[in-house]
C-alpha cells in the first residue's frame, strides 16, 4: 500500500546568536492510509518540531517530506493540526467555532453548515451548539476542536499532546472518546505524546525517538485482539504491559 506520508532523511537545526542546536537527524518514517501512529521520546528531543515540519510551518534543512507521493507545500490543505490547547474563541458559539476553518477557506455554504450540525449531533455536542466555549467541560472543548478539524476533511491529522491540559480522569475518558472518533473517521493520524500509556492505547505503531538530535531509535508495532479495540480496553489487556515496558526500556536507554 502506498504511504500517505513519507519522511526521508529529515534534518533540522535551530539557529540562534549563541549557535546551532541540532534537533532532528536523519528522520525517516512512513504512514499508511488509515494508520494511527504515536511519537514518543525524551523531553526536548524535537517531537513537536517534527509535527511543525510535517505541517509545513517550518522547513527541513535537508531531506524530503512527501504527502501522497508529492512534495509537501506550506499551504497544503490536506493536513489538520490539533494543538495542546483547543483555541476556541469565546465570542463565538460552539457551532460558529466549528465553522471557523470553513469560513477562512471560503468553503462555508449550506451543505457545510448542515454537515457541522450533523457532526455536533453525532459526537454528542448538538445540544451545546449555541453556547459559549466557557460553558463546556475540558473534554467537550477538545471534542469541539476535533470536529472543527475534521469538518475540513483532512487526509492527515497531526495531534500535538491534545489531552495534556486535562486532569488525569478526564484525559483517560477524552483520549478514549477522541481515539474512537478518529478510528471511525478512517483518518490517518500522528500523535505526539509524552504519555507512554496513551501512545500504546491509541496507536498501531509507536515511533520512539532518541535524545536530541533525535533519530528514530525504534519502531514498535502494536497489536491487540479484536475484543480490545478501544483505548480503555487496550489498557486492561495483558499485552499492554509488555508494549509499555518495551518502550520504557528503549527510552531509558537514551536518558
Amino acid at each position: 500500500m502506498k504511504p500517505i506520508l513519507e519522511l526521508r532523511k529529515i534534518n533540522f537545526s535551530y539557529h540562534t546568536p549563541a549557535g546551532e542546536t541540532r534537533a532532528l537527524s536523519d528522520i525517516t518514517l512512513a504512514l499508511a492510509p488509515g494508520e494511527f501512529a504515536s511519537v514518543v521520546g525524551p523531553s526536548g528531543c524535537g517531537k513537536s518540531t517534527l509535527l511543525s515540519l510535517i505541517a509545513g510551518l517550518i522547513k527541513p534543512e535537508s531531506g524530503e517530506i512527501l504527502l501522497n507521493g508529492s512534495p509537501l507545500t506550506e499551504n497544503s490543505s490536506n493536513i489538520g493540526y490539533m494543538l495542546q490547547h483547543d483555541h476556541l474563541f469565546e465570542w463565538r458559539s460552539v457551532y460558529r467555532n466549528v465553522l471557523l476553518g470553513l469560513e477562512i477557506r471560503g468553503k462555508l455554504d449550506a451543505a457545510s453548515k448542515k454537515k457541522a450540525s450533523q457532526m455536533l449531533e453525532q459526537y454528542g455536542l448538538g445540544q451545546f451548539a449555541n453556547v459559549r466555549p466557557s460553558q463546556l467541560s475540558g473534554g467537550m472543548r477538545q471534542r469541539a476542536a476535533l470536529i472543527r478539524t475534521l469538518i475540513l476533511d483532512p487526509e492527515l491529522l497531526l495531534l500535538d499532546e491534545p489531552f495534556s491540559a486535562l486532569d488525569y480522569q478526564t484525559r483517560l475518558t477524552v483520549s478514549d472518546d477522541i481515539g474512537q472518533i478518529i478510528r471511525r473517521s478512517g483518518k490517518t493520524a500522528l500523535l505526539v505524546t509524552h504519555d507512554l500509556s496513551e501512545a500504546v492505547s491509541l496507536a498501531d505503531r509507536v515511533f520512539v525517538l532518541s535524545r536530541r538530535p533525535a533519530t528514530v531509535s525504534r519502531i514498535v508495532q502494536v497489536t491487540f485482539p479484536p475484543k480490545s479495540n478501544t483505548p480503555l480496553q487496550r489498557r486492561n489487556a495483558p499485552e499492554f504491559k509488555n508494549y509499555f515496558n518495551e518502550i520504557w526500556k528503549e527510552l531509558n536507554r537514551h536518558e
